[in-house]
Order: structure tokens, then sequence, then C-alpha cells
């Protein structure tokens, strides 16, 4: 469905500036929480549309991603110059650029403000973060910087609500005003040499003669911008000869003295602080601030790496025994109401589809909702009292050994709980290229739905030795090394990434280390609610779908009348037994309990034997659905990983959710589905479990490994695919991410089965 844009008849005004200068908390003060989110049409980037409140017009305003510069290498980072530009599909060109400015740091802000200010459209600058101008030991005329500019400069601490009224004003009266359009063609010939616009309009004629009309400002990228997103897209459209015509012009520009692109940095700087001079003083000599005091050590090579971990430890345990509880509350809640449901609907298809189908598919997707929100509130706590930025800093040497900078770090941290938040969090990473290998990593962390697939697998058939005194064991030795081999195999999965699929430079860490602050308790719950619904809306569609098709996969084509008729009777004994238990006499206060009435043992043997029959229907109806001929016809497949038809099975059928394949493998050894990873029974099943030629055992210590080590590598989460779609925007990184950890985890199965099948 298209992504959620402006209304046809409101205004339009859109938001930029550079990361962390508080455009966050300013778009919520101007729109409340009265925002849609969506996606930009065929790109990654979130599309932040909200209402700005109070205002007699009808005023939309678009809240543009965090950037440095509009250079553009590529789809993603364009986006801010097609918006502007109102080249976004069904999105109406803004009428307004809103400026953002961190007041303690205006020399390097302005250098976007300058690129903005040459596409021509009315500019208001806000200096944001205004509070902190004395605390930085500064001295800022905004009414001179207004003069210089040309343009209205309104100071505001956002954070604080400060500030917002007078800049509703300005917006009211700039879009009033149409004597606001600067002047950019002036403001950009004043910026550049001459030799420069002679280029420019050489190119321009070039290209008009050719059919095309670009811009004045695309041209200044096409020539500005190597390899950029606008040459791209120029170069691929079939015009002959302009990749030539764009490398002679910069040849040229270089032979007058215009090295391509550093001249442009060399020239706005230059505008910059001319601009600025008189109007903003720095104090010469001024004490450290108590966020320069606390960075010395949080940013030591040391000291900070054990700070990080300290608080990585935090945070990981905090969703660990926090998410506990709602996951439990989830999960009880979804019993009660399957429960409720098979009170009122007889055995059969229906009942079996809201149960397990929409109920199950439901419950799958809202019972992530405890961990991505405990995930994204540290997140968003660390982000806006400006700690994240000194952990991405902290670990970026780390992290560049794979060619990922710092910023990747949390994400593929926060994978060990569950991949999903882990995913979502690559949204903090600015380079796509990172975000888009960090992203397809993610899934090979050991998430804790692989944890009960180790603990079955381990426990039933890995020796129980000890070693060192019995303070070693080869079981949690094992379990540890099943634990870390995702994150093993993915630093080697990362650089391939970076060098076929994401290849080039290295994007350049910039990271801007504000001073320390509270953070917002609005911007807070905004971000972790922000965070929530898309994940419910968007990927949660997508997961219930896919447990309904699961669902589909095991219940069909085979005849449930006899299955129906066993579950009526074992309810109908299940009802008896709770009526007679019910009509006992309560035992006197202080008296033995009384013994057990004979006719109530005798049902209850006789609930086991419908309870057992319930068992063995729902196998041979496993064996015989559409599943159980996929089984059958992958056996052949499967056969070389020591896997028989049923493990086969079980393992497509864990595709909603990982840790399903122990409930599969208790139906399908007519065990019932309620098994889990710490069942004797089960465990017992799989050990004397056979091969119908030779009666040989089907599973074995490497069987058990094989069966671990491609649950370590492999893509079965539904879940995780969906949300992968949902973050890129495209069905084709889901497929891939599907395909290359599938192959490697059949390649890993493998070689871990025949080197260890003759050790069993």
């Amino acid at each position: 469905m298209p992504p959620d844009t402006t209304s046809k008849d409101a205004r339009v005004v859109a938001l930029i500036g550079n990361p962390n200068t508080g455009k966050s908390s300013l778009f919520n003060a101007l729109c409340g929480m009265n925002a849609r989110v969506g996606n930009y049409p065929g790109v990654t980037v979130e599309q932040k549309v909200g209402r700005l409140s109070g205002t007699a017009e009808i005023i939309d305003v678009i809240d543009l991603p965090g950037t440095y510069s509009l250079a553009a290498r590529s789809a993603d980072e364009a986006v801010a110059v097609n918006v502007l530009s109102g080249e976004i599909p069904q999105q109406a060109k803004p009428e307004v650029a809103i400026v953002i400015l961190d007041a303690a740091n205006v020399e390097r802000n302005l250098y976007l403000f300058s690129q903005i200010y040459e596409l021509g459209l009315p500019v208001i600058v806000v200096m944001n973060m205004w509070d902190r101008v004395t605390s930085e030991g500064l001295t800022v005329n905004a009414e001179l910087l207004s003069q210089r500019l040309g343009v209205p400069v309104v100071c505001t601490s956002a954070n604080k609500r400060k500030g917002i009224d007078e800049l509703k004003k300005t917006i009211e009266k700039t879009l009033r005003s149409p004597s606001a359009t600067p002047q950019s063609e002036q403001f950009a010939r004043a910026m550049f040499p001459s030799v420069f616009h002679d280029e420019v309009k050489q190119l321009t004629e070039w290209l008009e003669s050719q059919g095309r009309k670009p811009s004045t400002y695309q041209v200044d990228r096409l020539l500005i911008d190597s390899d950029g997103h606008f040459q791209k897209l120029i170069c691929q459209s079939g015009l002959p000869d302009i990749a030539t015509k764009i490398d002679e012009a910069r040849l040229r520009l270089q032979t007058a003295g215009c090295k391509v692109p550093m001249f442009e940095t060399k020239a706005r700087y230059a505008w910059v602080r001319k601009l600025i001079d008189g109007a903003v003083v720095r104090q010469e000599s001024r004490s450290a601030s108590p966020s320069d005091r606390i960075d010395r050590w949080l940013t030591h090579r040391w000291v900070g790496m054990l700070f990080f971990v300290f608080v990585m430890f935090i945070v990981f345990q905090s969703i660990t025994l926090f998410a506990k509880f709602p996951m439990d509350g989830i999960q009880w809640l979804q019993a009660q109401a399957s429960s409720g449901v098979e009170a009122v609907l007889d055995p059969g298809a229906l009942r079996s589809l809201i149960v397990d189908g929409v109920i199950g598919g439901v419950g799958g997707v809202i019972v992530f909702l405890p961990q991505i929100a405990i995930l994204f509130l540290f997140i968003a706590i660390l982000e806006d009292c400006g700690y994240m930025a000194r952990a991405a800093f902290v670990m970026d040497k780390l992290m560049t050994t794979v060619g990922l900078s710092g910023k990747s770090f949390l994400p593929l941290m926060s994978s060990f709980a569950c991949a999903v938040p882990g995913i979502m969090a690559t949204r903090t990473i600015e380079s796509r290229k990172d975000r888009m290998v960090t992203l397809l990593i993610a899934p090979l962390m050991s998430c804790s739905a692989r944890l009960p697939v180790y603990v079955l697998m381990v426990s039933a058939f890995v020796p129980d030795t000890k070693y060192a005194g019995g303070w070693i064991t080869l079981q949690g030795m094992v379990l540890m090394f099943m634990q870390s081999l995702g994150a093993m195999v993915a630093i080697p999965v990362a650089w391939l990434l970076k060098k076929f699929f994401f290849p080039g430079e290295p994007a350049t860490f910039l990271m801007e280390l504000h001073s320390y602050k509270w953070p917002s308790p609005v911007v807070i719950y905004q971000r972790v609610w922000e965070r929530l619904v898309s994940f419910v809306v968007r990927a949660g569609t997508l997961i219930f779908c896919t447990s309904i098709l699961v669902w589909a996969a095991v219940y069909f084509p085979g005849d449930h009348m006899s299955l129906d008729a066993a579950v009526a009777q074992l309810e109908e004994r299940q009802s008896e037994v709770s009526e007679m238990i019910a009509k006992q006499p309560p035992a006197p206060r202080g008296s033995e309990p009384a013994t057990e009435d004979p006719s109530i043992a005798n049902m209850q043997s006789k609930i086991d034997e419908a309870q057992e029959l319930v068992n063995q229907q729902r196998s041979k109806l496993i064996e015989g659905s559409f599943l159980g001929m996929v089984g059958h016809r992958i056996e052949p497949l499967v056969k070389p990983l020591g896997w028989d038809w049923k493990i086969g099975v079980a393992v497509v059928a864990s595709f909603p959710a990982r840790e399903v394949i122990i409930a599969t493998l208790g139906t399908i050894y007519s065990l019932g589905s309620d098994q889990d990873e710490n069942s004797q029974g089960l465990q017992h099943q799989m050990q004397i479990a056979e091969w119908p030629n030779d009666g040989k055992p089907v599973f074995s210590l490497a069987t058990a490994l094989s069966i671990m080590v491609f649950f370590a590598l492999c893509a079965q989460c539904s879940a995780t695919l969906m949300t992968i779609r949902r973050e890129t925007n495209s069905w084709r990184w889901p497929i891939f991410s599907f395909v290359y950890m599938t192959t490697l985890a059949y390649i890993g199965a493998w070689l871990t089965y025949q080197c260890f099948r003759f050790w069993s």
C-alpha cells in the first residue's frame, strides 16, 4: 500500500537539519503525537508527516531524514533533495524549508543551510537548543545572523517547549509572504568561482539539446558529486556521452584550480566563517564542561569499553528479565482465548483455523512487543541523553575490522535477544551500505528462540562428561559454541557482503559528541510507540499471513473426522472429571486430604487413553498433510544431513518461529504439541527412533549437532524475514537472506554430520 503523504488541501513545510540537532523534539513540539509514518516509494528511508497544531491554516510538516549535506550517494540519501524539489510521487513540494541548527554549533550547521538555500525555497532558520548557548560559553547574535542570511531566525529550546509559538507564527507569516523566496542563483554565483558556473551553463545547454531539462542545482550536483545519485540516474537513462561530458568538465575544473569535490567544502566554509564573524563569539578560555569531564572516561580506550559492556549487560539483562513476564502474560491470554473458542465451537476446521491459525498468528506477532518496547526504550534513552554517540565511538575501531562502523554494534547485540528488534534498530545507521550489511547479518546472531532447540538436542544426545572436577561440562561447552557460532560466521559473511554486494570506500564515520542532557519523556515515548505500531501494522500483518498459510499446510488435505471425534471424546471426559472433582466435599481443616475417588482415577486413565488416541490421529494427519508431503519429498535432500522426513517436516513447520520444531516433533511422535525442551518423553522417543529400512537409530550425536548447526545459521523465522521486508521496502532482501542463510546452514549441517557421524 502507498505510504501516508501530505493532505491535498494542506500547506506543506519541511523540517531538515543535521543529526542530533533536536529535530525530533522540534517535530513533536510542533505536531504533538499527530504523525503518520511510512516509507518513501522505492527506498528504505522512513517518512514522517505531522499536522501543525494551533494554526489557522491546515499545515503539514514533513520530517526529513537527518543529514549533514545534500550530496547524495544513493537513492536513500537523495530523499531530502527529491522532497525539497517536489520530485517524490504523490508528495506535494514543500513551500517552506525549516532548517534546524544546533545553536552551539552554528558554523557546522550552516553548511547544510547554504545548500538548501540554493534550491530556491523560502527558508526559516531555527536555532534550537538555545539554552545551551550560555553553558557552552557562546554569544550568538540571532538578529544579526537573520540580517546577513536574509531569512527569519527563530530561537527555540524544543525539549522545554520554548520558542515554539513564535516559530508557528513565523511559519504562517512566511507562507503568506511570496517575497520570502531567496535569490538562490545569485547566492550560488557568489559562492563558487565563475569557471564553475561556466561549466554548469555549458553542461546545462548540452543536456537541453538532448531533450533534458535539469534544474541548475541538479547540474551543480552532477559536477560536484563524484559517482553521486544524480550522475547514476542520468547515466542509466541511456543518454549517450554524458559520462564523458561530466569527466571532461571536472578535468577542466581541476585544471582551473577547482578540484572536485573539495572546492565546494572550502567555498562553503569560507562563506560560513565570513557570515558568523562578529555574530557568533566563543570565549577563548573557559573551563572544561561537565560533558567534557565525563567524556574523558566514557570515551577512554579501556574505561569506555568497560562502561559500554556494563551498559549492554544492563540492556540485555533487562530484556531477558522484564520481557519475560509480559511475554508469559501474552501467552497466557493466548491460551485463555484458545480455551474460550474451544468451549464454544465443536472440533473441526473452523475451530482449528481460529485457534491454531488466527489466535496463534496474532500471538506470534504481539509476543515480540515486550522485547521491542524494552530495547527501543533503552535506545531512545541512550540516544536522547547523548551516550549513544559515545558508544558508537568506542566500538568503531572493533567494528571497522569487518568493514562496519560502531553504530552496527548495538543492533547486532540486540539480535542475541531477538533479531526483529535488532533489525529495526539498524535505523540508527546513516550509511545505507553499513545498514544493509548489519541488517543482513543480524539474523545470524543466536536469538533466544534457538536456545530450546539447543537444550533439547544437548540434553538428549551430548554426553554429560565433566572436566576440571565438574566445573566444566561437555554439554555446557557445546551449548556455548552453538550460541557463539552465528556471531563467528557473521564476520566472514559481513566481509563478503561488503566486498561483493555493497562495494566501495568505507563510509566516513562522522559522529558528534553533543553535551549530555536529560532525556525528554515525550520524545522517548513517541519513538517507542512508533516502533511498536510500525512492527504491528507492517511486519505483523505479514507474520500473521504466514502463520495462516503454515496452518493450512498442516491441516489440509486430511480427513479430520476421526480426530474431531477423538478430541470431542477427550474434552467430554475432561469435563466429567472436573465435575466429579467439584462435587467432592472439601476435607475438614487440619485433617489429611481425602483419598482420591476410585471413579476419578479410573476416569483419569480413560482421559490418558483418549489423549494418546488424539496424539496418534494428529501424527497421522501431519504425515498426510501438505506439509507431510513436503517432508517426504525433501527426505532425499535432508538425508545427507542425517535427517529423516520427520525432522524435515519439523524444520519446515518451524518457519513461523524456530522453537515450533519441538512442538511439531512432539506431535509427530504422538506425544502432543505441549512438549518442551526438557520433556523426558520426547527425548526418549527421539532416542529410540529408527530408520524403517535397516532399523538403525535416526538420532545420534552427529544428527543432533547437524540440527543445531542448521538452526544456528538458518533463516527459519518468518518474523525476521518479514521485518527485513518492512525495513528494506523490498522482497529482494528477505529472499536473499533466506537463500544465503539456508544455503549456509545446509552446508554447515552437512559438514558437521559428515565429520561426526563416525564418532556416533
